[in-house]
């Protein structure tokens, strides 16, 4: 990943911090960084500031397995899940039910 990229990221953060593609695209440079500690905290900041920005949840939650938080993964793939529905977004629903089901079928 490209250190340039993070400081233009970081620059248009700084200029709009509550302008969520932003913070979504900074929580995936960081995860394309293994600097998962900071992908997280961007995540996070996502869904504070718009609970239903449907496409963190899936990532988030992807994260959330990798780090064998897995209780996390699959509450985070229930919200996501809850989002999708309430936007009639079927693509999203469909990979974050497709997701959630192939976690617990590993439990």
């Amino acid at each position: 990943m490209s250190s340039n990229r993070l400081l233009q990221l970081l620059e248009m953060q700084e200029s709009d911090p509550g302008d969520t593609f932003v913070l979504f695209a900074l929580a995936k440079e960081y995860e394309g960084q293994t600097d998962d500690s900071e992908a997280l905290h961007y995540y996070q900041q996502v869904l504070e500031k718009d609970p239903r920005y449907v496409g963190a949840f899936y990532h988030l939650a992807k994260l959330y397995e990798r780090q064998d938080a897995l209780l996390e993964a699959v509450s985070t793939y229930e919200r996501g899940i809850e989002v999708a529905k309430a936007a009639s977004d079927q693509h999203a629903l469909a990979e974050l039910q497709s997701a959630k089901l192939n976690l617990e079928l590993e439990l």
